[in-house]
């Protein structure tokens, strides 16, 4: 029987997975999707910076480019088109009434320099969605137009760094936050463009925040902690009460990294646990679309203590409407974004959430936290975990189990693409050595599941009996085989030059 993975085809092509080159290579010099007339002569107002060469676009037909841009888009794994397992980051289905809310012509065409009586609509839906978000949160003040997680971070430590300074205890006084050892990365980078100096917290045994360590490191000098919770190893922080408590104690102030609000929505309230400000990642919990660089949402709820530093502009209700107030609060830390966040994103996240209401929010957790640990139940007798009991919403294992087998985790990832699967979150968090970590979400069901089971466990099963030959070559039925990541990321080419430099390429 002839090996599939042997057959090399004419064209480049296997099957229907069509090899495509650049579109820069498609080039055929003069040809164009539309007919232009010819530029009328007129005067010359370059000054001297008349273009001295070709712009440099590739001439194709319209086939030609729609055919490009499809064959690209099947080479994309996408929600849509399978399980996305990547922890973390929470790969959501968005439901496609969200899209249909958001494209209403009231939504859609509207412009944010629009008078304010002309989009009272608009206004109503972005309080609205304010006031669920800070119901489920349990927090008193919003600033809703943070355009990111990231963004929202900066804004969240900005506020605090606003409050130290009013009561007399910024600057020097309190130059360090805090930053457990599992933190996404954005925690500390935001801490250090805020001017602070990070210091970190470790974990203890069980992957949860150690509550000595951090009450040793805990003193007049400390301005906040920036904590996750659930964590990034999965794991609820159950000591986050007295953490907070703590936390108050030295004078400072609790940030919790929002990204695992998925986890919890419905079912614990972080105002109840002592937190001071949260951002919200819309497109982790709230079901807008995710990746590409935006358009994004990162909303932050606020404590009483900061609310007065939220940022401008922001929603008021008063006795002739809704007002977008810009520069009526003293204290405000000041504009982050140019306009009040990202409507669209705020129309997807309300159509989610009243699609659901409070009861399909709660199951929407528990059905997260439910799928995650049907995973671990069904892998962990092979698969190793650096943790004991339950996981929250995603499961964290590691490579102990591949020890001795010759296979790393970055060769078991790259065969899950032979098997259709996008690769899980490799080696993050850092804490855990060859971490693999897995997000199943709560819109897969029971047979997605079991479909991905069976094939870790498929793949778990030929790593441990060390056939590590098989995995360093994955993966074989991609378009393209495996990559020179690291070559890619110091020597990115990003430029077509007309073929020169293609030997540098990360191939």
């Amino acid at each position: 029987m002839t090996d599939p993975n042997t057959i090399v085809t004419s064209s480049g092509h296997r099957g229907l997975d069509l090899a495509e080159p650049l579109i820069f290579e498609l080039d055929s010099p003069g040809r164009c999707g539309v007919d232009l007339p010819p530029a009328p002569a007129v005067e010359n107002r370059l000054g001297g910076l008349e273009r001295q060469a070709p712009i440099g676009l590739p001439g194709l037909s319209e086939p030609q480019v729609v055919r490009h841009f499809v064959r690209l888009s099947r080479n994309n794994f996408a929600i849509d088109a399978g399980l996305y397992p990547l922890g973390s980051c929470t790969m959501k289905h968005n439901p496609r009434l969200n899209e249909k809310v958001a494209r209403l012509p009231g939504f859609a065409d509207i412009h944010p320099m629009q008078p304010m009586e002309t989009v009272q609509g608009a206004l109503e839906l972005i309080d609205t969605l304010a006031d669920w978000l800070l119901t489920l949160t349990g927090m008193p003040a919003i600033a809703m137009s943070p355009a990111a997680g990231a963004h929202g971070e900066l804004c969240g430590l900005m506020t605090i760094r606003a409050a130290l300074e009013a009561r007399g205890d910024g600057g020097d006084a309190r130059e360090v936050v805090l930053v457990p050892t599992s933190a996404h990365g954005t925690n500390p980078a935001t801490a250090a463009i805020c001017g602070y100096r990070i210091e970190q917290i470790p974990a203890d045994d069980r992957g949860r925040v150690d509550l000595a360590a951090l009450k040793e490191k805990l003193g007049p000098h400390v301005a906040a902690i920036m904590l996750t919770n659930p964590n990034t190893c999965g794991l609820f922080e159950n000591e986050i009460v007295e953490i907070a408590e703590a936390v108050h104690a030295a004078g400072a102030y609790f940030y919790c990294d929002g990204a695992n609000f998925n986890a919890i929505v419905g079912k614990v309230r972080p105002g109840d646990l002592g937190i001071d400000c949260m951002h919200l990642n819309l497109h982790k919990t709230f079901s807008t679309p995710h990746g590409g660089g935006g358009p994004g949402s990162g909303p932050v709820v606020l404590a009483e203590a900061l609310a007065p530093y939220a940022p401008l502009p922001m929603v008021v209700r008063n006795a002739d409407g809704l007002e977008l107030v810009e520069n009526a609060f003293e204290s405000s830390i000041g504009r982050l974004k140019g306009f009040h966040g990202q409507m669209g994103m705020f129309v997807r996240a309300l159509s989610f959430i009243l699609s659901h209401g409070a009861d399909g929010l709660r199951q929407a957790s528990e059905d997260a936290v439910l799928n995650a640990n049907y995973i671990m139940a069904q892998l962990q007798d092979l698969f190793s975990l650096p943790f004991p009991g339950p996981c929250m919403h995603e499961v964290l294992f590691d490579d102990s189990f591949l020890k001795d087998s010759g296979v790393t985790t970055l060769d078991f990832a790259k065969a899950m693409i032979d098997e259709g699967f996008h690769p899980m979150t490799m080696y993050f968090p850092l804490v855990v050595s060859g971490a693999m970590l897995i997000e199943p979400t709560e819109s897969e069901s029971k047979a997605s599941l079991d479909q991905f089971i069976a094939s870790m466990r498929h793949l778990g099963e030929r790593a441990v009996s060390g056939d590590a030959e098989f995995f360093a070559g994955a993966p074989y039925l991609a378009p393209y085989r495996r990559l020179d990541e690291t070559q890619a990321a110091r020597k990115p080419v990003l430029r077509w030059h007309g073929g020169a430099g293609e030997a540098e390429a990360a191939e």
